[in-house]
């Protein structure tokens, strides 16, 4: 099973788009997949259902901090090099989307009670975010 098609059935079972694409990488970065789960739980639905930053693009970006990111502060080369293919991921993932931002993929607001029911109503998580998390975790695998 490729990534993508892990993280695709990761969301599937109930996991967030956030959840199932750093839960995807995990093992062969290094990070438990109990451990991955639970970081990426608050991402889910553009960061607790704010809307935010798509929760499959997070999940992306925590899969090029644990691959790329440095530990050392004063290293801003590394940092400098992480942000290059962070903004990489990110114009890759729009081209394909038109947006990163979930309430524009979505084409609602999940933060309002009114854009929550109809993302709801037209079961948009269940036809349109495998997409994204598929997207998300296809880009991410190319960039490893």
């Amino acid at each position: 099973m490729t990534p993508a098609e892990d993280a695709v059935a990761l969301f599937k079972q109930g996991f967030n788009c956030s959840q199932a694409v750093l839960a995807a990488f995990a093992g062969r970065l290094g990070l438990d997949r109990e451990a991955a789960l639970k970081i990426a739980a608050g991402f889910g639905g553009g960061i607790g259902r704010m809307a935010a930053t798509c929760g499959a693009v997070s999940g992306a970006v925590m899969v090029l901090g644990l691959r790329h990111g440095g530990v050392d502060a004063g290293n801003r080369e590394a940092k400098e090099q992480l942000y290059a293919l962070v903004r990489e991921f990110t114009v890759q993932f729009q081209a394909r989307h038109g947006a990163t931002q979930c309430r524009d993929l979505l084409g609602y607001d999940l933060s309002t009670a009114e854009g929550a029911q109809q993302v709801k109503e037209q079961k948009l998580t269940a036809t349109v975010c495998p997409e994204f998390v598929r997207t998300a975790a296809e880009i991410v695998e190319g960039m490893l």
